[in-house]
Formats: C-alpha cells, sequence, structure tokens
C-alpha cells in the first residue's frame, strides 16, 4: 500500500506503538505478540494488526514482533532515523518549557535558537540556547538550514513572522498559537491548541458523569 493511501488515524497511532515499544525495549522485552501489546495499549489486537499491516506487517505466525525491530522500523516511518534542526519562536514559558524538554534531541529534533520580540529576553540562555530577537531570525534560518519551527506566541505574532519562515527554508511548523495557519502545499503544519484539548477532556468527565447517574 502507498504511503498516501494510509489514514490519518494510523499515522498518528503510530507515536504510541513507538513509545510502547520503547518502553518494552528499556524492560528488556525481545518479543511480544499482537495480543499482550493490545493488552498494554488497551488497543484491540485486530487493530493492531491491521495498522502495522499498512506498513508490511512485521510480524510472524507463532512468534509475534520482534521488540527491537519493530520499535526501529516504526522510528523509521516516522522519520526518526534522521536528524531536523528546529527553531522556537517566541521564548515564553511555554517556549522554554518545550526547549528545556530534553528528550527532542534523542529523537533527532535538535534546537537550534530560540527567538522573541522581548529585549529583555534578549541574550537570555536557556539549555545553554541564547534568545535573540526576531530581527536576527533570516539570517539565522537561512545559515542554519532551518527545517522545523515550533510556534510559542500569540496568533498576531504567529501570523507576522509566519511569511519569514517559510521564505527562509522552513518545511514545518509545529503551532502552539491561537489560530489555524495558511500555509503553501508544500508546508506542513501540527496544530497543538492546549485549549481544544482540555475541553475534550470537560466534555468526557461530564459525559461520564452523566452516564453513571442515568
Amino acid at each position: 500500500m502507498s504511503e498516501h493511501e494510509i489514514s490519518k488515524a494510523v499515522v498518528k497511532r503510530l507515536p504510541r506503538y513507538y513509545r510502547y515499544l520503547g518502553n518494552l525495549l528499556s524492560a528488556k522485552v525481545e518479543r511480544i505478540s499482537s495480543n499482550e501489546l493490545s493488552e498494554l495499549m488497551n488497543v484491540t489486537a485486530s487493530q493492531i494488526r491491521q495498522d502495522l499491516n499498512n506498513f508490511g506487517g512485521f510480524g510472524q505466525q507463532g512468534y509475534g514482533y520482534n521488540v527491537k525491530y519493530l520499535y526501529n522500523e516504526i522510528g523509521k516511518i516516522l522519520g526518526l532515523d534522521k536528524t531536523y534542526n528546529m527553531v522556537i519562536v517566541g521564548g515564553g514559558r511555554l517556549g522554554q518549557a518545550i526547549a528545556n524538554y530534553v528528550k527532542f534531541e534523542k529523537r533527532g529534533f535538535s534546537i537550534k535558537g530560540i527567538f522573541d520580540i522581548n529585549p529583555e529576553l534578549n541574550g537570555k540562555l536557556v539549555r545553554g540556547i541564547p534568545i535573540r530577537m526576531t530581527e536576527e531570525m533570516p539570517k539565522f534560518l537561512e545559515e542554519n538550514e532551518i527545517q522545523i519551527a515550533a510556534l510559542t506566541l500569540p496568533k498576531e505574532g504567529a501570523e507576522a513572522v509566519l511569511p519569514i519562515l517559510i521564505d527562509n527554508g522552513v518545511k514545518a511548523i509545529w503551532n502552539f498559537a491561537h489560530t489555524d495557519l495558511k500555509v503553501p502545499d508544500d508546508v506542513v503544519v501540527e496544530n497543538v491548541h492546549l485549549s481544544e484539548s482540555l475541553m475534550q477532556l470537560s466534555y468526557d468527565l461530564n459525559h461520564r458523569k452523566i452516564k453513571e447517574g442515568s
């Protein structure tokens, strides 16, 4: 099956498989069946098999899955066998929290720079990375071959810096701003709306209460 035929729902489940397989590797588990993985992840075994069959299956009947091999193969599918240069635009609390998350480097995401418009943040070090002013960004993007930008700033700021990022070669936007950005077809956007996630949690909580009370 070609990649464009694989549903987004399947792709969105891959990071979760990757995480659980990483935990199994840390626990020195060498192989696992779809039924065992199903119990761990609370996903049906048939769903696991269907998802992985989109990419070739990886399992052997009567043996299950080789944990290390499957972990590495899913990593390749996710592009985690490559290294990506990344900047954070917005040096406030959220931007600094992302910069301090050391697991990004382990996954191949190398944070090269942090940018902000607040002169009080100019030169502040976040895990050894200095916060620079946004006017320095075009030259920095060009010189460091940045592929990914995380936007951790208000809506207006995100919309203002987007053309600068695109014009200087950024091809992927990790968007925490409260707006849905319009980008060219050769640029991808992953929107992370924290408030929407919290509202979904509120819905689930309240409807569970209603169900329990009925």
